[in-house]
């Protein structure tokens, strides 16, 4: 069991408060095996200042290779030995390999010697002070108390990073019950996870403390904490539910999770399965690492999902939040993973009963668009960097430690992955589930989820014995097996082809007519040469629409066929005045004058259902898209034919169009496709277009005035289709071009006057995203400007219309600051629209206003929009200033989310790649990438996945092209091989560190601190030695052994304090504890790292600067009196955080 205490205080200090945390965690294993021996944990960036074992001092070694992936001294910049470095390190603290970074010595008194094998209590004192990952503390800079500023923490991190926060078994896998403790500031709310059982005031009333007990066995990566002035409401339909928000946003949180409780309902239902936690809580926190976060029993949001009832466009993706946090609540959080390989079936589920919730709420149309979107999005992530694949499985052969050889990291790990492929991992699965579903129906598919959580839910119930709660963790096996056992079926074929290999199926298909057969004859061709490509061999449907109705038929794709002939039904009967069934059953009128005379296909469609991970180019004549567009039901064809017509550009295709924004009926984001393809066909037939320009006829008669056509009516958003019709058209208008491909007068003058006469009084919808999308349409009906020779650009000589536009969009911006819309979602199209102004040479080429936007403070969509702007001006000017601006963001930026956009946004649009030459390319820009992705990004997963990612596009796999050549190389070589034998990464390689410290463990050297100088009573002192070295660590997870023993459920207990008093108080001087001495081969070795240790941190207190100053002076001449100063070195060593390899740490006192 597991049990936690922690206390945080935020006290107001010097500069800022304190942002720190003090806390002790216990740990009841049972072991196993006999002789237990070592216990090893997941601890990263915490100090460690005592560990007893069944109150008995133990000894222990903390050891993180994360901190520095490869050594300082290493020459190496190249990617391939980056990765394989990398992988190593996560490997060689793995809990799922039973690693972890803190290794805890049982004290030989309770090894036991026979078969009785008694319960050890391990109990780890530690503090954290201003932790850089796993607890996020936002304090905003304003006047008051921490209350009243809304000071808050909450813990985030990407996957298993519990071991930020408190040291644990950081694994999904091992399972164990809770008891949590918080002790705050009495203005506060501690939220975690389990049942508040009391809360309990300190004598002085200044403080209270939080009991939470989690009796249901729980993974301690899905442990979570969140402490913050909150407000609270309990959900008025279910009064388990509590929410929590920031101060003044409690109207806000009423109505957005006023809808929460039919979630509920929804899920409860198809899984015919109560709610498997006692309660659910909601948190809103700001500056979120992601919108939504699991954990068990509550969820974390970001504050910006919060919306009142006049927000339209905000709402259903929301619910979608919602529904997906509740989903992961059943599969994620009560059910686990064994391991990383069976993910796809947690990520598979819980999105594919996310997709029934949205089938269900937003129908049928929105949940196809979206099977499609997330199809399209997948399809096309595999064909550009070679495939995802969902169940990677290693050992064996040499070809198979490496699934993903196309790949620049390693897929072994989680933490090894880049975000994108992570987002494009989750997209599959619950496209793979589909697939499942369609081949065993969904009633089986339901059943096999509700036989999962079934048996779960009885485990979770028995009293500790581990066989049983393995019922509560899911593998791939056992899911496999669990569908055979409850459809009967085979799914073998299907899951090998999609789960155990990776990359899509890419089909190209043609057909001819023959008439005198009435046959149509069909050809399907495939590439699987290609990168991310793989070969299709099975049943695929094909439907054909005819005059007679609608067909279905299923062909056999086998080893090399082609050419599929299928049978049409009706010889031509056009005679007959007849309606023409549907698929749906409808029956209509069509005009047949535009078909061929001699056949009876309207339409055919390749493999309608989605039924195949694939992309398909299919060739049909012009009429028949346009038919498919206008008279097939499903939206998704419609949207293949939208995208089809875009190569048609004739008056037939504009009516089909026409036809459809006028259609009432028709999807509305089949609607907004149409608008866009119009306006692509009415360019490219700009010579031969007749009437008013495309759009506006149709625009005029639907939203002005009858009476005054150039003047919109009030606007009322009453029905959401014709609202987002509404807005999306003039955008689309203003990309048409004219002969001199200039944006016509009439339509810009149109945009304007929408702007000029926009009333929203009587509204009871805001009309904020409206608004930004009439300047987005500005920004759209901007062209190059025509650049007269050395004419010099101010505002004075601008172009007539543009400078119309310049004021519309200076006067927004300026209203934005006294009138903020709703999530300033003007500011950020203002800020776009300056760009492109910037851009198409209308306005002098200047990064500053952009610049002042992205500080730290502006709301965090206006920061992006800015960066976005900063990013695109480095490119095109090749700045150097503002790209090491940039960067220096990355590493100092406050809000996680920033760091990970300017990464990401960097590597979507950069500076310069590895095929051209650029000034910017320099040996200084690759140390400073190297060290950021090396040791810079430690304290966050997703942040350093982010950096190789941009590293990569840069550089790419090998050595960067703008460094000097080693000279030499061949004896450079055979150094770095002596740094990739690193003993502490590559354990096969050359002794373990940690085994050969092991075994010196057994005899300590008491020591006595009362004798010799001060700083040696400092050097003892732990806050000093271990403090330091834990400043820097970064992660938490698992006991382990060589048996590997179950852990009963962790208790962790952290307590937050004022840092600086804790520090100085005397009674920690009795805490001076005996030092495991070492081997003198390691002390040489720490001499070069510890030279290092002062480039990283620059931010310990004063007071310990001294000590660590006289240190460095001793490692200097150490070697001349190595007996002596042997304790001392433990320590020395141990202070270098740079190094963050092999340290050592007071150990046990008599």
């Amino acid at each position: 069991m597991h049990e936690i205490k922690m206390n945080r205080k935020k006290d107001k200090g010097f500069e800022s408060p304190r942002k720190s945390v003090i806390g002790f965690v216990e740990l009841t294993i049972f072991p196993t095996v006999v002789n237990l021996n070592r216990i090893k944990l997941n601890s990263k960036q915490c100090r460690i200042y005592r560990v007893r074992v069944n109150d008995l001092e133990a000894p222990f070694i903390y050891n993180d290779p994360t901190l520095e992936v490869c050594h300082h001294e290493s020459k190496q910049r190249n990617l391939n030995y980056f990765s394989s470095a990398y992988t190593a390190a996560v490997s060689a603290v793995d809990p799922d390999a039973g690693h972890g970074e803190l290794v805890i010595k049982v004290p030989s008194e309770l090894w036991k010697q026979g078969d009785e094998m008694n319960v050890l209590k391990v109990y780890i004192e530690f503090s954290l002070d201003q932790p850089k990952g796993g607890l996020h503390f936002v304090v905003p800079d304003v006047e008051g108390s921490m209350a009243e500023r809304g000071a808050h923490v909450f813990s985030f991190g990407y996957q298993n990073s519990t071991r930020f926060w408190f040291p644990c078994v950081d694994s999904y896998s091992e399972l164990c019950t809770w008891k949590l403790e918080f002790t705050v500031d009495a203005s506060m709310v501690a939220v975690s996870c389990g049942d508040l059982v009391e809360t309990v005031y300190t004598h002085d009333m200044r403080k209270k403390t939080f009991h939470y007990v989690l009796p249901i066995p729980t993974a301690a990566s899905n442990i979570s904490l969140s402490v913050g002035p909150f407000e609270i409401l309990v959900d008025p339909y279910m009064h388990e539910v509590t929410h929590f928000c920031l101060p003044q946003l409690l109207p806000l949180l009423k109505h957005s999770m006023s809808y929460l409780h039919e979630i509920f309902e929804f899920y409860e239902e198809i899984l015919t399965c109560r709610y498997p936690y006692s309660c659910f809580k909601t948190v809103f926190v700001d500056e979120a690492y992601v919108q939504v976060s699991s954990y068990a029993s509550m969820s974390i949001f970001s504050t910006n999902l919060l919306h009142s009832a006049m927000i339209i466009d905000q709402t259903p993706l929301t619910r979608q939040c919602l529904a997906q946090a509740l989903a992961q609540q059943f599969f994620g959080c009560f059910i686990s993973r064994m391991s990383w390989a069976d993910e796809w079936v947690l990520k598979g589920i819980s999105g594919y009963i996310y997709g029934l919730y949205l089938k269900k709420t937003f129908g049928v149309n929105q949940y196809r668009h979206w099977i499609k979107e997330e199809l399209d999005k997948m399809v096309e992530y595999e064909l550009k960097m070679g495939g995802v694949l969902l169940h990677p499985t290693f050992g064996g052969g040499k070809d198979k430690d490496n699934p993903t050889p196309h790949l620049h990291f390693s897929i072994k790990h989680p933490h090894t992955l880049s975000w994108k492929y992570y987002k494009m991992f989750q997209c599959k699965a619950h496209l793979v589930m589909r697939l499942i579903e369609n081949r065993i129906s969904m009633e089986f598919m339901l059943q096999v989820f509700n036989k999962l959580l079934s048996l779960a839910s009885t485990a979770s119930s028995q009293k500790y014995q581990s066989h049983m709660w393995s019922q509560m963790l899911v593998s791939t096996h056992s899911f496999l097996k669990s569908i055979s056992n409850v459809s009967g079926k085979d799914i073998g074929p299907l899951i090998k082809q999609w789960v155990d290999q990776s990359a899509v199926v890419k089909f190209f298909g043609s057909f001819a007519f023959n008439r005198k057969r009435n046959v149509l004859e069909l050809e399907i061709r495939q590439d699987y040469t290609s990168s991310g490509t793989q070969k299709y061999v099975g049943p695929i449907k094909v439907t054909v629409q005819e005059l007679d109705g609608s067909f279905n038929h299923t062909l056999q794709i086998e080893e090399n066929s082609l050419k599929h002939d299928i049978p049409c039904h009706s010889k031509s009967r056009r005679n007959k005045k007849k309606k023409i069934p549907l698929m749906n059953g409808e029956e209509v009128d069509m005009d047949l004058s535009a078909m061929d005379a001699d056949s009876p296909l309207l339409w055919i469609r390749i493999d309608p259902d989605m039924s195949i991970l694939r992309k398909v180019e299919f060739e049909q004549a012009d009429f028949m898209w346009q038919y498919q567009l206008r008279y097939e039901r499903d939206v998704v064809a419609q949207e293949e034919s939208i995208l089809a017509l875009e190569k048609f550009p004739t008056p037939a295709s504009r009516l089909a169009l026409t036809d459809i924004l006028e259609q009432d009926q028709c999807f509305y984001k089949v609607r907004q496709g149409a608008c866009f393809c119009l306006a692509k066909i009415a360019n490219s037939m700009m010579s031969t277009w007749t009437g008013p320009p495309a759009m506006k006829s149709l625009f005029t008669r639907m939203f002005c005035c009858k009476s005054c056509p150039n003047i919109v009516k009030t606007n009322t958003f009453i029905s959401f289709q014709s609202y987002f019709l509404q807005k999306t058209m003039p955008v689309a208008m203003a990309q048409l071009r004219d002969i001199q491909n200039l944006c016509p007068k009439d339509v810009l003058n149109f945009i304007l006057d929408l702007i000029k006469y926009n009333d929203n009084r009587k509204n009871k919808f805001s009309d904020n995203y409206y608004r930004a999308e009439l300047i987005d349409a500005l920004t759209n009906s901007l062209t190059p400007a025509i650049s007269i020779s050395n004419e010099v650009r101010t505002v004075d000589n601008l172009n007539g219309d543009v400078r119309l536009i310049l004021e519309e969009i200076t006067r927004s911006l300026n209203m934005e600051k006294l009138l903020p819309s709703y999530r300033n979602t003007i500011t950020v199209s203002c800020l776009r629209a300056i760009r492109m102004l910037q851009k198409n040479g209308h306005i002098p080429s200047d990064p500053s206003l952009f610049k002042s936007y992205a500080e730290y403070g502006h709301f965090v969509d206006v920061r992006v929009a800015a960066l976005e702007a900063v990013v695109d001006y480095t490119r095109v000017d090749r700045s150097s200033v503002e790209l090491q601006w940039l960067l220096n963001m990355v590493q100092n930026d406050p809000a996680h989310y920033i760091r990970h956009k300017i990464l990401s946004m960097l590597g979507k649009n950069p500076p310069f790649t590895k095929a051209a030459e650029s000034p910017l390319c320099n040996e200084a820009l690759v140390d400073q990438l190297w060290k950021l992705m090396n040791s810079g990004t430690s304290h966050d997963w997703r942040l350093r996945c982010d950096a190789v990612n941009l590293y990569y596009t840069l550089f790419g796999l090998t050595r960067p092209s703008c460094l000097p050549l080693p000279e030499l190389g061949l004896v450079l070589n055979l150094k770095e091989k002596k740094a990739v034998l690193n003993p502490t990464i590559k354990p096969e390689q050359g002794p373990d560190t940690t085994e050969m410290t092991g075994n010196t463990m057994g005899h300590n050297f008491p020591f006595s601190p009362s004798i010799s100088s001060l700083h040696e009573i400092d050097m003892e002192s732990p806050h000093d030695s271990q403090a330091f070295i834990h400043h820097h660590l970064n992660i938490l997870e698992r006991p382990s052994t060589p048996g590997q023993h179950p852990v009963k459920h962790p208790a962790l207990i952290i307590l937050l304090h004022n840092w600086a008093s804790f520090m100085l108080s005397d009674n920690l001087a009795v805490l001076s504890l005996p030092v495991t001495p070492l081997p003198s081969s390691f002390s040489k070795e720490s001499t070069s790292s510890s030279k290092h240790s002062g480039d990283h941190h620059h931010h310990h207190h004063h007071h310990e600067h001294k000590k660590k100053k006289k240190k460095k002076h001793k490692h200097k001449h150490k070697h001349k009196h190595e007996s002596k100063d042997k304790e001392r070195d433990s320590h020395a060593f141990s202070n270098s955080p740079a190094s963050g390899r092999s340290v050592r740490s007071p150990s046990m006192s008599d």
